[in-house]
């Protein structure tokens, strides 16, 4: 089964209870959720989160807008990842942090289909070109539950070095991406009160319509001032991200 697993909690430090956040009388997370639907490949989408009492709404919140939950470790992503494969048989997933309320379906289609064309045999999908927030992972069931037996900390928040530094995966760049969606100027992922006011000015500037990541790029670019709103954001960002990465094995 192809599986969209939507990772989020409520704890977060630096923007309190992002997720539940509202713009348009709907959570952020609700946002994202509604946008993954979108895909046409997916077989499942699946909220993962902990099992915290903080986290219940999360949980209520995913049954009310119609998709499967999983609740599991709170500091270990993997293995809360490996939970919801092993629960729901997924063979292949894409990953959709609950920062990233743009993240593209048609994106996560491609990824899908890449793995497919490949006969399975893709570990892990990564894409560094791509708009910040607009596609994470894609990571194949048995390569997580590998990495979950030879890594030696359950703080796996960044984990991608586990697939990428190990030298043990077979790791592919996201192929067939059109140019439309590589931008290094743009960051659409939800940390600070800037990224906030910046989903809010696009969510509100489409309203009721619908609405693609190409639609999104175009309004940006007719509208150069909305990347500004929280760009310079960005760097602060990549740095703790590299600050908090690292590779612990057994």
């Amino acid at each position: 089964m192809n599986a969209i697993f939507i990772t989020v909690r409520t704890g977060s430090t630096r923007l309190p209870n992002k997720s539940l956040l509202k713009i348009r009388n709907k959570t952020t997370i609700e946002h994202l959720i509604s946008r993954v639907k979108k895909s046409k490949k997916a077989d499942a989408v699946i909220l993962c989160t902990t099992k915290l009492d903080s986290d219940d709404v999360l949980c209520e919140m995913a049954e009310r807008n119609g998709i499967l939950y999983f609740r599991g470790s709170a500091p270990d992503k993997l293995e809360r990842w490996n939970g919801a494969c092993q629960k729901f048989g997924v063979d292949f997933f894409v990953t959709a942090d609950g920062d990233d309320l743009f993240c593209d379906p048609h994106l996560i289609d491609l990824a899908f289909t890449q793995y497919e064309e490949s006969g399975g045999k893709i570990d892990f999908i990564k894409s560094d070109d791509v708009i910040c927030g607009a596609f994470t992972y894609a990571i194949k069931a048995k390569a997580l539950e590998k990495v979950c037996e030879i890594k030696y900390t359950e703080d796996t928040e960044m984990m991608w070095v586990y697939f990428t530094d190990t030298g043990m995966f077979n790791v592919q760049a996201l192929a067939n991406v059109e140019p439309v969606y590589c931008h290094d100027d743009i960051r659409m992922t939800l940390d600070y009160d800037d990224d906030f006011e910046f989903f809010k000015n696009i969510i509100e500037h489409f309203g009721d319509q619908e609405y693609t990541l190409r639609d999104i790029v175009s309004y940006i670019d007719e509208n150069p001032t909305v990347k500004e709103i929280n760009f310079h954001r960005h760097q602060e960002w990549a740095q703790n991200q590299k600050n908090k990465t690292k590779l612990v094995l057994k």
